[in-house]
């Protein structure tokens, strides 16, 4: 059995953001956040040209609509995306809610992008000064996304004040929308884990139910549907395996860092995989783009996607990714220990 996960290393543009979800370690004021250049970013490119390194997540926070700054921040997104392309990267952008024109100005130098629904609980505490986290916009940005056929990332937050009730209504979305375009590839059930940045304390979500929503989104979700399970997040190892059992299928872009997340460092992938493969599960580098999406791309993006994916069937060792905390290969109980 296969487990993909995406080698990954995230660009954030600029940390501010106009919403205060109070479970944020993300953030910060406008203003308060300086902008990414051009130059810095391509120092970190060149930097991981040996590295193994396949997506590049373009992950921002967000300008408002009507901010005079909007045209050069959504600028920015275009020329690193530009950027990692140049560099031989594959981008994938999650800037949060984008109008119509902007989605598809990005979709002609991005191979997929994201955006989680979280919840579609309109009535939700931690969501009160947020204002695009409003359910019916982020709907529309998944509509807009069938509409112009770009492979899409979404999922839910878990632990934020939602009902199991409010899980089933969510994926049932989710999955309607698949039905009509038939453009979203994967879905990440994300649980809510506190971090040192956020305004509000919050529990951590319950990770002994994780594998229950797996398996509540496996029967929902359509079954060509990828599910994400973030392995930072999930600390035990026999809930880990316990959500392969249930039914997810993947672990999601691992790199250097998690910046939604940033107190819960990513494991090495050959952690993972010792872990792993004792139990039956064999560890696979994927693209952020999943094959049956290929030929909706831009020319230009295919060639650069068979290039990777010609790479990849034939195994060639492009990878020299070094673990993160240690010059040494840490196994997973030394990764759980960092977690702690």
């Amino acid at each position: 059995m296969q487990i993909t996960y995406s080698p990954a290393y995230t660009l954030v543009p600029t940390y501010e953001c106009f919403n205060r979800c109070t479970y944020c370690n993300f953030r910060q004021d406008p203003g308060q956040s300086s902008w990414m250049t051009l130059e810095e970013a391509t120092q970190i490119l060149r930097s991981l040209s040996d590295s193994g390194t396949i997506e590049i997540l373009i992950l921002s926070g967000e300008v408002h609509p009507h901010s005079s700054r909007r045209a050069a921040w959504f600028d920015r997104i275009y020329e690193l995306c530009e950027l990692a392309l140049s560099w031989g990267f594959l981008p994938h952008t999650n800037a949060g809610p984008l109008s119509r024109e902007e989605m598809a100005k990005l979709k002609q130098v991005n191979v997929s992008m994201g955006l989680m629904l979280e919840q579609l609980n309109p009535y939700l505490e931690v969501h009160r000064h947020a204002p695009s986290k409003a359910p019916k916009l982020r709907q529309q940005q998944l509509e807009w996304a069938g509409e112009l056929g770009i492979p899409f990332t979404t999922g839910l937050l878990l632990g934020i004040g939602e009902t199991e009730e409010d899980w089933q209504e969510t994926l049932i979305e989710i999955d309607r929308l698949y039905q009509k375009w038939g453009h979203i590839q994967e879905v990440i059930l994300q649980p809510h884990s506190p971090g040192s940045q956020q305004s509000i304390t919050r529990e951590a979500f319950q990770l002994d139910c994780l594998p229950k929503v797996v398996q509540l989104a496996r029967q929902i979700l359509s079954p060509e549907i990828a599910i994400q399970i973030p392995p930072n997040l999930v600390q035990t190892p026999e809930v880990l395996l316990a959500c392969l059992q249930a039914g997810a299928t993947d672990l999601g872009g691992i790199g250097p860092r998690d910046e939604v997340n940033p107190d819960y460092p990513h494991p090495y992938h050959l952690a993972l995989a010792d872990l792993l493969e004792p139990a039956g599960w064999k560890l696979v580098r994927r693209l952020p783009i999943y094959p049956q999406y290929d030929s909706g791309l831009e020319e230009n993006l295919q060639e650069r996607v068979r290039q990777w994916r010609s790479k990849i069937d034939n195994n060639i060792k492009f990878i020299k990714q070094t673990p993160i905390h240690s010059d040494e290969r840490p196994h997973f109980a030394e990764w759980q220990e960092l977690q702690n």
